[in-house]
């Protein structure tokens, strides 16, 4: 493959998986599944893919004092810094125009960094197909995966037949769906060219930011500054000065949604999820008697279909059917698993509230 530059963002908090998910502990440095964390997971799925030193890990000062002891194969070369969060676009400028410094026909791989992928070797496929797309045409690619359930919590890609010739499983993107409510969730899962838009996509640095260049300019000027910077003895203070400026706004507000240049869809068929919410980690977890999935010492009678996090301290439920209860030692979360998008809304009240010790 020519050289790809993976990007892993990293700088996320998972509010949705509060009260285990704090500022400090977010959620990708949380074993979830398994004996590794999320971010672990996601790394290791990218070996053989790039070497090492083109890896870059986007996250901010505090949550990389978590993150890098996680990662001791990495340097702090492999770590891209934003000195204040301001969502995607910003955070892929920032590491495109590194990539870009580095090497200007230099091809990203962007992940989140908190998503589950069962079968790793289908996805490389893939990654290697959308690199063979970008080799090609020098579109924008993003990954789509087929939904099997109308599922409101996600955004939403139509694509069409595509009249270029490409790899198997490789289509023309149509539009841009955001999380639509349930009727209109069913009425895409019905029509079967509707797939959930999975935020993981990859293109050429180069052309990323000749997007920004188009539909974003005031951050893609800033950005430029910041190119100019880098290596040299003022680049920490150009950065911080000119990243603050820049507006907070996804990537696919700011240039997906809009863009002009050919977009393309991936459709991956690797056991993906997001595991956005505690109900989507029911979902996906091994369960037991009447439905339960038990998490520490807890008892639970004439109870079915919970998910019960207590790993501290037992829990009893008695008469309770589709709850989430979360005991942290100094937080208990509980809500019917159909409210789990709600959580969000927890945090934000924390937050308004000052109660940062929470947080």
């Amino acid at each position: 493959m020519p050289p790809l530059y993976p990007v892993i963002m990293a700088g996320g908090s998972g509010t949705r998986f509060w009260p285990l998910s704090r500022q400090r502990t977010p959620k990708q440095v949380l074993a979830i599944l398994g004996p590794s964390s999320l971010l672990q997971d996601t790394v290791d799925r990218i070996r053989g893919l790039a070497p090492t030193e083109q890896v870059r890990i986007a996250t901010n000062a505090r949550q990389f004092k978590v993150i890098a002891p996680q990662l001791p194969e990495l340097s702090p070369a492999n770590f891209l810094l934003e000195p204040s969060p301001r969502n995607t676009a910003p955070c892929i400028g920032l590491a495109a125009v590194h990539i870009r410094k580095r090497d200007p026909d230099g091809i990203m791989l962007v992940l989140p960094s908190d998503h589950i992928v069962r079968d790793v070797k289908a996805f490389q496929e893939a990654v290697r197909r959308g690199v063979e797309v970008v080799e090609r045409h020098d579109p924008l690619v993003t990954f789509g995966i087929r939904p099997d359930r109308p599922e409101t919590g996600y955004g939403y890609i139509q694509y069409v037949p595509s009249q270029e010739e490409l790899p198997a499983g490789v289509h023309r993107v149509k539009a841009f769906a955001e999380k639509p409510n349930l009727q209109t969730a069913q009425m895409f899962l019905q029509s079967g060219d509707f797939y959930w838009n999975s935020g993981m996509f990859i293109w050429r640095a180069s052309r990323i930011l000749q997007e920004m260049e188009e539909h974003l300019p005031e951050h893609y000027h800033q950005l430029v500054e910041i190119e100019r910077a880098i290596g040299k003895p003022n680049y920490q203070r150009i950065l911080n000065n000119r990243y603050r400026r820049l507006r907070a706004i996804s990537i696919d507000y700011g240039v997906m949604e809009v863009s002009r240049t050919p977009i393309f869809m991936l459709a991956g068929e690797f056991g993906w999820n997001d595991v956005g919410s505690w109900d989507e980690l029911y979902r996906i977890a091994s369960k037991g008697k009447d439905g339960n999935v038990a998490v520490g010492d807890t008892v639970a009678l004439d109870s079915h279909n919970n998910y019960i996090y207590s790993p501290s301290r037992l829990t009893a439920v008695i008469g309770m059917d589709d709850v989430l209860i979360v005991n942290t030692p100094n937080a208990t979360l509980i809500c019917p698993r159909s409210r789990a998008q709600d959580v969000k809304a927890v945090v934000d009240k924390l937050r308004q509230e000052r109660k940062d010790k929470y947080l």
